[in-house]
């Protein structure tokens, strides 16, 4: 295919002006030729006629000898190349004498016939054949032709060098254009043997090249820095963040998107998202961004597409949303990663949770119902005994009832971060009043309570009754997870600044794995050995209790098959300092 050749408006005015500088001078050459020419036979006719009149009055006198006339008329005939015949005639136009006539040395010169009269003896004609003023015409047209020629080739020549200059120059300007364009801001122009207007026009292009690169530099560090804070924000961020742009290529993982994908550092980087596999080799994003590039950008903008996914045990929730430039344009998507497992856990645990407390609930609902119903309808049936012993379950029962229901109100109230208010009191107080609770229990369950209380700790303050549900649900625990005929150890210190209060069972132990987990709420152990009742909720609000609100510690020492051992440590130091 050939490529078509578009003319500029520059090259077309210099090939009209070289037409027509061309038709002026062939026009000027052609009118001079011409008035040359015409100049020229004009004095050829007036030679002639010289001629021909010297030759009439030269042979008036010799018209009387015939042959002397005919002697002078050949000698002249021969003598002279231009004269090509002469003829002689009477009064009466009777032809007297005629040379022979010669041939034109040029046949195509213009023969001229000039007579004239020859006074009383007739007339004389002359036949020029016209090679002098032809020769002359020649060299005259010629050189003509010549001047002209070399003035238009000259003129050809200096319009030719002068658009090679300006073009030269433009081609030189283009050049500095085109760097520009593509982004070589400070590039300069050399302005050597230039005229003083492009000189100033080059100047006026490097003053603005060198702005632009000034400008260049500045936006470069400026965008740089901004993309330095967008990374380092997004690399810190507490979620994990997935850049992706609209070609699916990922571009930017944060820190906590490799921790929770299992990516080593710049694994998944300029690879596509749809090709991640999780633990169980499945495309866990290829189906769901294939969903979000189906639906409409202004829904998915409104409404970002969310689902969980599953990788090494973790329940990840993904958010997958459009990103659009300032001016709306539509750039990729991102992905936010959120660890839901605890989230995941605490609702497995808040079910069990709930199953663990109806079915708690239901149990001494049901016993004290039965046995209100047999006393109401059967009461008179039974002696004293029995009587006092239906009571005595009904009160237990009751008890317990009463304390799951404290348990979950404490729990309510907690979540909801009341305050607990704290006065002076006496620890000693706290640990007789708990051990008096839970005397009958123990007596139930053949247990010993022994109390080691250390002399001499001052009163400080705290929250009687949170620090007495603290304690009552450390020994209640161990009322329930020790043998029969076992003892139970109190133990109340003061370590510097601080009050230790333990309590120690002979129980079946907790093991490693789970003492990180004990005081989690809704938590609980069960074990081949026996399985206890309860929520769950107990030591998850002893902790909150001394912690959260008692600035104090909590720990656990045990293990298995060798009891376990509780203890609370409140700051003795740190809460007298606030009451002064």
């Amino acid at each position: 295919m050939t490529k078509q050749v578009s003319l500029t408006t520059q090259n077309r005015l210099i090939i009209s002006g070289l037409i027509l500088s061309t038709v002026l001078i062939v026009a000027i050459a052609v009118f001079a030729i011409f008035n040359i020419q015409k100049k020229l036979n004009y004095g050829y006719q007036n030679f002639g006629q010289i001629v021909s009149r010297a030759l009439a009055i030269e042979c008036t006198e010799l018209a009387s000898s015939p042959e002397t006339l005919k002697a002078h008329a050949d000698t002249i005939v021969s003598s002279h190349n231009d004269i090509i015949f002469i003829e002689f005639r009477d009064v009466n136009g009777k032809l007297i004498y005629k040379t022979d006539a010669k041939k034109s040395i040029n046949p195509k010169s213009p023969s001229i016939t000039v007579n004239s009269p020859m006074k009383g003896a007739g007339s004389v004609t002359v036949g020029l054949s016209g090679s002098i003023i032809s020769q002359i015409s020649s060299t005259t047209r010629a050189s003509l032709l010549f001047v002209f020629s070399v003035a238009w080739i000259v003129f050809a020549f200096v319009i030719l060098i002068n658009t090679y200059l300006i073009t030269r120059e433009l081609r030189i300007l283009h050049d500095g254009v085109h760097k520009i364009s593509s982004g070589e801001f400070g590039f300069t122009i050399t302005d050597k043997d230039v005229s003083s207007e492009v000189k100033e026009l080059f100047n006026a292009f490097n003053d603005m090249s060198n702005k632009l690169h000034i400008y260049e530099e500045q936006n470069i560090e400026q965008l740089t820095l901004e993309r330095n804070k967008l990374e380092a924000v997004l690399m810190s961020i507490a979620n994990g963040v997935v850049v992706c742009d609209n070609n699916d290529n990922v571009v930017l993982v944060n820190n906590h998107a490799h921790q929770l994908l299992d990516l080593e550092e710049n694994q998944m980087l300029d690879t596509k998202i749809q090709n991640y596999i999780d633990t169980e080799g499945n495309y866990c994003f290829k189906d769901k961004i294939e969903e979000f590039k189906d639906t409409p950008l202004d829904i998915m903008e409104k409404k970002p597409l969310e689902f969980n996914i599953h990788i090494s045990k973790r329940v990840i929730k993904s958010i997958i949303s459009p990103m659009f430039t300032r001016h709306k344009d539509y750039v990729g998507y991102i992905i936010v990663l959120i660890d839901m497992t605890k989230e995941a856990e605490m609702d497995a645990m808040r079910s069990t949770f709930i199953s663990n407390v109806s079915h708690e609930l239901r149990t001494p609902v049901t016993v004290l119902r039965s046995y209100i119903d047999t006393l109401y309808n059967y009461g008179n049936d039974f002696d004293y005994d029995t009587q006092k012993e239906f009571i005595g379950t009904i009160n237990q029962e009751i008890i317990r009832l009463n304390g799951m229901v404290n348990d979950i109100l404490d729990f309510s109230r907690m979540e909801a971060n009341a305050q607990m208010e704290k006065s002076l009191n006496s620890i000693y107080e706290v640990v007789d009043t708990c051990v008096e609770h839970v005397q009958r229990l123990t007596n139930e369950h053949n247990l010993t309570i022994s109390v080691n209380k250390e002399k001499n700790i001052p009163e400080f303050l705290f929250n009687y009754d949170g620090i007495e549900r603290a304690l009552t649900n450390l020994l209640s625990n161990a009322i329930k997870y020790s043998p029969e005929n076992g003892e139970i150890k109190v133990s109340l210190r003061k370590d510097n600044d601080n009050i230790e209060l333990t309590v120690t069972d002979q129980g079946c132990g907790i093991a490693p794995e789970h003492q990180k987990k004990i005081f989690d709420r809704f938590y609980r152990v069960e074990n081949n050995i026996h399985t206890v009742k309860g929520t769950g909720l107990g030591l998850h609000l002893v902790k909150t209790t001394i912690e959260k609100y008692h600035n104090g510690k909590i720990f656990v020492q045990s293990e298995i098959g060798k009891g376990a051992t509780f203890g609370i440590i409140l700051p003795v130091c740190i809460i007298e300092e606030s009451l002064v």
